[in-house]
């Protein structure tokens, strides 16, 4: 992975780690010996000795390895981060690790943290995200949004799936992919992937104007596919309803930092519901394959018309479809004349398929290359080119700002 720099005519990538421990010198060196446009300098020691003369003139990115439980490193850190300023960024690798050290360090702007161990790949990953150039034009992100209609209807999993089909769909391979979760109480897209959900709502809640892209940076989590996360640690037992700002400026920064953003919305209608809905380009309900599902679909499609003027066209998925020749029970046609022109797609039911992926952490695609429910997604989101050019863009230009739609 190549390390992208900023102010500095070399043409080499810098990167200084500042470290007092021997094993994991021993690793940063073999991680970035293979790279020949790398040039890795290490400080055998720890900020609290060095820190304060720490020169970063040339330097592209900064790995600090401390120990958070000693005030004076942490002091050192806070010193050395006030004195550079917004670059280099620092990546800041600890052992010891709670809710206060990350309030802390987020509080001292630092440009992410990892715990160790922390696996090679990791550790460049991280390095090639935070020295990335700032975002310098307002993006026009694609936003597509999934909405359960009844509970159970696996909205988690085709949210998932969805961002993982968008992140490889760039012309050359890589489209910038956000998943943001938004069920605050239960959501679990963060467990489905295997990664910590790292969004401190106590931290923004209180000054949503203060959550910019380096603090949104820091609270967002990573799958190895590159896929960004955006999830707060799920509250089962506390029922909030947040402020519209805090969700509107986190959707902002989203959608001008990714061209893609996916949002798993809760059951639950907020007071933000609606300017979350009216900002997206692709809204889809996702029902069950029951009468009761199908009928809830239709309600709530009906619901969100009239509630919003007509504004935005949700089309239904109806997840977990089955149908044999001879045996009872709903069919295809079936769907289409109940949802009419709301109806996009069924999705066909393969539970163990599922259940191992969620189990495992895993996309769908690395249980089993090439099935039936990434297969049917992609017809859903990736159309015809010639039928997409054609078809009007259901979100208007403008509307990506959340705050405007309001």
């Amino acid at each position: 992975m190549r390390l992208t720099r900023q102010n500095n005519n070399s043409k080499k990538t810098c990167v200084v780690v500042i470290t007092a421990d021997s094993a994991f010198e021993e690793s940063v060196r073999a991680t970035f010996a293979a790279a020949a446009a790398i040039e890795l300098r290490v400080i055998s020691g720890t900020v609290a000795a060095g820190g304060d003369k720490f020169d970063v003139d040339g330097v592209t990115v900064v790995v600090i390895d401390l120990d958070a439980t000693r005030d004076d490193e942490m002091q050192a850190l806070e010193r050395l981060m006030a004195r550079i300023g917004a670059w280099p960024p620092v990546v800041v690798v600890t052992q010891a690790f709670d809710a206060n050290v990350a309030r802390t360090l987020i509080q001292m702007r630092v440009a992410d943290f990892l715990v160790k161990p922390v696996p090679p790949v990791e550790l460049v990953r991280t390095c090639a995200r935070v020295t990335q150039p700032a975002v310098t034009e307002q993006n026009e992100a694609q936003i597509f949004t999934f909405l359960a209609a009844v509970g159970g209807a696996g909205v988690t999993t085709l949210a998932i799936q969805t961002a993982l089909l968008l992140l490889s769909s760039g012309q050359r391979g890589r489209a910038s992919t956000c998943l943001v979760d938004l069920n605050f109480q239960h959501g679990a897209c963060a467990d489905y992937l295997d990664l910590e959900p790292r969004l401190d709502l106590n931290e923004i809640e209180p000054r949503p104007d203060r959550l910019d892209k380096q603090l949104l940076d820091v609270m967002t989590s990573y799958h190895a596919s590159g896929l960004a996360v955006i999830a707060a640690p799920p509250q089962p037992a506390e029922m909030r309803s947040f402020d519209p700002d805090v969700v509107t400026r986190l959707l902002d920064l989203a959608s001008t930092n990714f061209e893609n953003v996916v949002i798993d919305m809760p059951r639950t209608w907020f007071s933000w519901t609606d300017d979350v809905l009216l900002g997206s380009n692709k809204l889809f309900i996702v029902s069950e394959m029951t009468v009761p599902g199908l009928k809830h679909a239709k309600q709530l499609v009906g619901a969100i018309r009239e509630r919003l003027d007509g504004d935005l066209q949700p089309q239904v998925i109806v997840n977990r479809f089955e149908q044999r020749m001879f045996a009872p029970g709903l069919k295809k046609n079936d769907i289409e004349k109940t949802l009419g022109k709301d109806f996009a797609a069924v999705i066909p039911n393969f539970y163990r398929l599922v259940r191992e992926a969620i189990d495992r952490g895993v996309p769908l695609d690395e249980v089993k290359a090439g099935n039936k429910i990434t297969a049917e997604l992609k017809k859903l989101i990736a159309p015809n080119p010639a039928k997409a050019a054609a078809a009007k863009p259901v979100a208007q230009p403008g509307k990506l700002n959340l705050q405007l739609a309001r």
